[in-house]
C-alpha cells in the first residue's frame, strides 16, 4: 500500500517538473544567451555631434558579470553623441596611425564629450592610454585604448576576444551626470 501511494505523488510530480523543464528551455533558447537578444551591428546617438564643454568625459572602468563583460563611461551630463562599432582596426583620429590592440575583433568607440575643460585641462587621463582600463582576466575584453579628443569626440579602442553581441546604453547619474555603457556578450546564443 505503502508503494502505490508514493507512485501517485512522485510520478505527477515528476511528470509536472518534466513539462516545466522543457517550458523553461524553450523560453532561454528563444531569447539568447542569459536572455540577450543583442546583435553586432552599429550603434549610436546621434550623428557624431561634437560634444559641447557642458558635459566632459571624467572616468572609464569595466567590470565583469556572469554572461557579459561592462565598460562604463562617467560624464558630467549626456553626452552629444556616441557610435560604436567593430571596425578592421583601430586608428589614431589626429593620424589616421593604426594602433595595435589585443584581440581577435575591435570595437570603435566615440563619445561626443571631451576628456578636457575650456582650458584643456584634462578630466579623464589614464596613467596608460594603451592599457586605459584594467582588463586581465576579462572573459571578452582584451584592451582598452584611449586615443584622446579631437574636434570635440573623444575616442577608445575595445579589444575583445571575438566579434560578439553588444548593446550600448545610457544611465542617468550621479546628480546631474551620467554613465554610457557598453556591454560585450560572453558568447553568441
Amino acid at each position: 500500500m505503502r508503494r502505490s501511494w508514493r507512485r501517485l505523488v512522485v510520478v505527477p510530480v515528476a511528470v509536472v517538473l518534466a513539462v516545466a523543464g522543457l517550458s523553461v528551455a524553450r523560453a532561454d533558447a528563444t531569447q539568447g544567451f542569459c536572455g540577450q537578444t543583442w546583435g553586432s551591428l552599429p550603434k549610436q546617438l546621434g550623428n557624431n555631434d561634437p560634444g559641447s564643454l557642458s558635459t566632459l568625459l571624467t572616468g572609464a572602468r569595466a567590470g565583469r558579470h556572469a554572461c557579459f563583460d561592462r565598460l562604463t563611461f562617467d560624464l558630467t551630463g549626456r553626452p552629444a553623441s556616441y557610435r560604436v562599432e567593430y571596425v578592421p582596426q583601430i586608428t589614431s583620429d589626429g593620424s589616421g596611425e593604426p594602433i595595435p590592440l589585443r584581440g581577435g575583433a575591435f570595437l570603435g568607440i566615440v563619445l561626443g564629450a571631451p576628456a578636457h575643460d575650456a582650458d584643456y585641462r584634462p578630466t579623464y587621463r589614464p596613467a596608460d592610454r594603451f592599457n586605459a582600463v584594467n582588463v586581465n582576466g576579462y572573459t571578452t575584453f582584451r584592451q582598452v585604448y584611449f586615443d584622446g579628443t579631437y574636434e570635440g569626440l573623444t575616442s577608445f579602442g575595445l579589444g575583445v576576444r571575438a566579434r560578439l553581441p553588444f548593446r550600448v546604453f545610457l544611465l542617468a547619474g550621479p546628480g546631474s551626470g551620467s554613465r554610457m555603457v557598453v556591454d560585450v556578450a560572453h558568447r553568441w546564443s
